[in-house]
């Protein structure tokens, strides 16, 4: 029988995963077998900048945090080396990140599985997941698109002032100078 104090710590991780993982709007396992210790500070670097938690955890300690959460699916990826990728707000960051790592590293890093909003999905969905782009880039290339169409089709208040017309929703009155 372990030792109380050792099982109290346990408890005490599972339940720290437990809530993590009822956090987090996504999660990927990565069987990370063979990376180098250059390779494992270059991912958690580029994890940390995207805001996704990693870390290496126990078949067994994630295996009760998944059946505390509903996730009892995801049992069957629990062997081999395991580690977690988590991200609370940012759902496509953990798959993006995960995903270029394996690229990168080939048959060193693998993507087992993961879970979205409390459900597990499959490899397809998180390799789909990881081809859109960051939240920034995504909402740069909106305004890019939508600032270059309206300047483009002649309509807004750039277009008015190449046009010599007072800009709409100007409220100077007699002395408008776009006029």
């Amino acid at each position: 029988m372990p030792n109380a104090k050792v099982l109290s710590e346990k408890q005490a991780i599972v339940a720290e995963l437990t809530e993590k993982i009822q956090k987090a709007s996504a999660g990927v396992l990565v069987d990370y077998k063979g990376i180098t210790v250059e390779e494992d500070t270059a991912l958690r670097r580029e994890c940390r900048e995207n805001g996704v938690d990693y870390a290496v955890v126990k078949n067994t300690l994630l295996r009760f945090a998944f059946n505390n959460t509903g996730l009892n699916e995801l049992d069957d990826l629990l062997n081999g080396t395991t580690s977690l990728a988590l991200c609370e707000e940012d759902v496509v960051a953990p798959a993006r990140v995960m995903s270029d790592y394996a690229k990168k590293l080939n048959d060193k890093f693998e993507i087992k599985g993961g879970f979205m909003d409390g459900k597990p999905v499959s490899l397809e969905t998180i390799q789909s997941l990881a081809s859109i782009p960051a939240l920034p880039v995504l909402r740069a290339q909106f305004l890019g698109y939508y600032a270059g169409s309206h300047y483009r089709s002649g309509c807004g208040p750039e277009a008015d002032r190449r046009k010599g017309r007072r800009a709409r929703g100007c409220r100077c009155r007699g002395s408008c100078p776009r006029r």
